[in-house]
């Protein structure tokens, strides 16, 4: 759902402090069934391919802070990425994280659109604050995603003087996302027993970040086939050497 709400007329005052110890974090149900799968998966492709720096945070439905006008304002998008981030304490469980106090601004946001009001694309400007608002003029993230993965449709926009504009995808379907030096594109197949139409990435060459699990059954066929070249290697060396001795040829005094 989209709203339309004019700008509040009150200037916002925006710090950015801890989440206060009392805090209580929503703990709503996911809107659907596929949003948890779907932000693993970018996260392990990621991951497979060593494209996660120790330093950076991904996250997925965990709340970003700000304060706004002394009222703490917590949104979970579907995944994110902030490219580094503060160290916490030894033992310390990290339970949200508040832009330029505990490390960088946050790069990348993604929701998976629901029918929730004060959603993914509203930018009401009055509490309850719409997602898009929220991300677009308070976070300021530089990419933001939105993904029906029931159309399918992808929609990837870039802050650009202090809007969002929508980015045309290439020919492939994709849309680049700058800050990763990835590209963004639908794939539609099987991860996990599950078929749908899965967020994938794929470098500037145009090769897919392979998953886990595909990564290790990759290696797995390499590892076969080079087994099956060095006996298909061995049998001609063997059928080689039995001509040779029909020949009359001593091979032993070949070696």
């Amino acid at each position: 759902m989209v709203l339309q709400i004019p700008s509040s007329s009150k200037a916002l005052t925006i710090t950015w402090e801890p989440l206060p110890a009392d805090f209580v974090l929503p703990d709503d149900p996911v809107e659907n069934i596929q949003q948890p799968p779907l932000a693993a998966a970018l996260t392990d492709a990621l991951g497979a391919a060593g494209s996660i720096d120790p330093v950076a945070l991904i996250g997925s439905n965990f709340g970003l802070v700000a304060t706004l006008n002394k009222q703490t304002v917590v949104k979970a998008p579907d995944w994110f990425f902030v490219p580094q981030v503060h160290r916490v304490a030894d033992g310390t469980i990290r339970r949200s994280y508040t832009p330029n106090l505990e490390g960088a601004p946050v790069s990348v946001v993604m929701e998976f659109l629901s029918n929730e009001d004060y959603g993914e694309l509203s930018v009401r400007s009055t509490p309850p604050y719409g997602k898009l608002y929220f991300y677009e003029q308070i976070l300021q993230v530089p990419t933001y995603v939105t993904y029906d993965p029931y159309e399918p449709k992808l929609e990837v926009r870039y802050l650009l003087n202090g809007a969002y504009e929508t980015q045309a995808a290439d020919a492939s379907g994709r849309v680049r996302i700058p800050e990763l030096d990835l590209w963004l594109g639908i794939w539609s197949g099987e991860r996990l027993g599950q078929t749908i139409n899965w967020l994938r990435w794929w470098d500037s060459q145009g090769n897919l970040l392979l998953w886990s699990s595909e990564q290790a059954e990759y290696e797995r066929l390499r590892a076969e086939h080079e087994r099956l070249r060095a006996e298909h290697e061995r049998l001609r060396a063997d059928l080689l050497a039995a001509k040779l001795r029909e020949l009359g040829v001593d091979i032993d005094r070949l070696t």
